[in-house]
Protein backbone atom coordinates (compact mmCIF):
# COMPACT_ATOMS: atom_id res chain seq x y z
CA UNK A 1 0.00 0.00 0.00
CA UNK A 2 1.33 3.49 -1.15
CA UNK A 3 1.61 6.33 1.80
CA UNK A 4 0.66 9.52 0.66
CA UNK A 5 2.45 12.59 1.82
CA UNK A 6 0.33 15.49 3.61
CA UNK A 7 0.56 18.86 1.79
CA UNK A 8 -0.09 21.94 3.15
CA UNK A 9 -3.49 23.43 1.41
CA UNK A 10 -3.75 26.87 3.22
CA UNK A 11 -3.92 27.90 6.82
CA UNK A 12 -4.68 25.35 9.24
CA UNK A 13 -5.40 22.77 6.17
CA UNK A 14 -3.59 20.07 5.12
CA UNK A 15 -4.46 17.63 2.30
CA UNK A 16 -3.66 14.04 1.88
CA UNK A 17 -4.32 11.73 -1.22
CA UNK A 18 -5.91 8.24 0.33
CA UNK A 19 -6.08 6.10 -2.85
CA UNK A 20 -6.23 6.68 -6.08
CA UNK A 21 -7.46 4.97 -9.70
CA UNK A 22 -7.87 7.06 -13.24
CA UNK A 23 -11.36 6.99 -12.64
CA UNK A 24 -11.64 7.76 -8.72
CA UNK A 25 -9.38 9.59 -6.04
CA UNK A 26 -9.89 9.72 -2.63
CA UNK A 27 -8.14 12.99 -0.56
CA UNK A 28 -8.84 13.75 3.11
CA UNK A 29 -8.76 17.80 4.00
CA UNK A 30 -7.98 17.86 7.83
CA UNK A 31 -8.76 21.76 8.93
CA UNK A 32 -6.82 22.28 12.37
CA UNK A 33 -8.37 25.42 13.19
CA UNK A 34 -12.57 27.12 13.67
CA UNK A 35 -12.43 29.98 10.67
CA UNK A 36 -9.96 27.54 8.60
CA UNK A 37 -11.08 28.08 5.16
CA UNK A 38 -11.45 25.96 1.96
CA UNK A 39 -11.63 28.48 -0.85
CA UNK A 40 -14.32 29.40 -2.84
CA UNK A 41 -13.46 27.14 -6.26
CA UNK A 42 -14.65 25.38 -9.12
CA UNK A 43 -13.03 22.01 -11.18
CA UNK A 44 -14.75 19.43 -13.82
CA UNK A 45 -14.15 16.74 -11.63
CA UNK A 46 -17.62 15.45 -9.47
CA UNK A 47 -17.30 15.33 -6.03
CA UNK A 48 -18.51 14.01 -3.00
CA UNK A 49 -17.66 14.84 0.37
CA UNK A 50 -18.40 12.87 3.83
CA UNK A 51 -17.83 14.78 6.77
CA UNK A 52 -15.25 12.76 8.64
CA UNK A 53 -15.33 15.32 12.23
CA UNK A 54 -15.87 18.34 13.08
CA UNK A 55 -18.49 20.91 11.73
CA UNK A 56 -18.55 23.14 8.46
CA UNK A 57 -20.63 26.08 6.75
CA UNK A 58 -20.34 24.99 3.25
CA UNK A 59 -21.19 27.17 0.20
CA UNK A 60 -22.51 25.05 -2.73
CA UNK A 61 -23.29 27.46 -5.44
CA UNK A 62 -25.82 30.05 -4.21
CA UNK A 63 -26.76 27.89 -1.19
CA UNK A 64 -24.88 27.91 2.01
CA UNK A 65 -25.52 24.90 5.01
CA UNK A 66 -23.91 23.35 8.15
CA UNK A 67 -22.81 19.87 8.13
CA UNK A 68 -21.46 17.61 11.00
CA UNK A 69 -19.95 14.33 11.36
CA UNK A 70 -21.75 11.58 9.35
CA UNK A 71 -23.18 14.40 6.70
CA UNK A 72 -22.62 14.33 2.74
CA UNK A 73 -22.87 16.36 0.19
CA UNK A 74 -22.16 16.24 -3.99
CA UNK A 75 -20.94 18.86 -5.93
CA UNK A 76 -21.38 18.63 -10.00
CA UNK A 77 -18.81 19.44 -12.31
CA UNK A 78 -18.05 23.04 -12.34
CA UNK A 79 -20.11 24.27 -9.33
CA UNK A 80 -18.29 26.58 -7.30
CA UNK A 81 -18.42 25.33 -3.58
CA UNK A 82 -15.77 25.98 -0.60
CA UNK A 83 -15.94 25.55 3.85
CA UNK A 84 -15.48 27.64 6.55
CA UNK A 85 -14.69 24.97 9.42
CA UNK A 86 -16.75 25.69 12.71
CA UNK A 87 -15.08 23.13 14.76
CA UNK A 88 -11.87 21.23 13.80
CA UNK A 89 -12.00 17.89 11.57
CA UNK A 90 -11.77 16.15 8.52
CA UNK A 91 -13.73 16.08 4.96
CA UNK A 92 -13.00 12.98 2.71
CA UNK A 93 -13.45 14.08 -0.51
CA UNK A 94 -14.28 11.85 -3.35
CA UNK A 95 -13.14 12.46 -7.12
CA UNK A 96 -14.16 11.52 -10.55
CA UNK A 97 -12.31 11.25 -12.47
CA UNK A 98 -9.03 11.40 -10.20
CA UNK A 99 -7.21 14.84 -9.69
CA UNK A 100 -4.13 14.35 -11.25
CA UNK A 101 -3.05 17.80 -10.19
CA UNK A 102 -2.74 16.69 -6.41
CA UNK A 103 -0.40 14.03 -7.62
Amino acid sequence: MTEFPTVDAGPDVTRQVLSHQPELMAVAFRFGATGAIGRLHAHDHVQATYVESGRFRVTLGPEEREVGPGDSFAVPSGQTHGCVCLVPGTLIDSFSPRRDDFL
